[in-house]
């Protein structure tokens, strides 16, 4: 399950806010089967996405430096590299 989500620890620089939510609501919306919000799941949704962040966020504090960093960047780093490259080609 959620074998898309990117690993987050060992990035440089560190995963950002918007990366470890982006995580959380990407495995929150696997695991609870939904997949656009709507005035009844989304109070349950944000504060499960929280809580996810919270916990991802004291987890990647308090583990070990990599040896290695992941073999690839999270989504929101690889689009502002293929933004970056398309406005640099303009």
């Amino acid at each position: 399950m959620c074998r898309n989500i990117t690993v987050l620890r060992g990035l440089e620089p560190a995963a950002t806010e918007q990366e470890i939510y982006a995580a959380a609501l990407q495995y929150v919306r696997k695991v609870g089967g939904v997949s656009g919000l709507s005035s009844t799941t989304k109070p349950a949704v944000d504060r499960a996405v929280a809580a996810i962040a919270a916990a991802t966020t004291q987890l990647l504090a308090e583990l070990p430096d990599r040896r290695v960093p992941p073999s690839t960047d999270p989504p929101l780093r690889r689009i502002a590299a293929r933004e970056a490259a398309e406005n640099s080609a303009e």
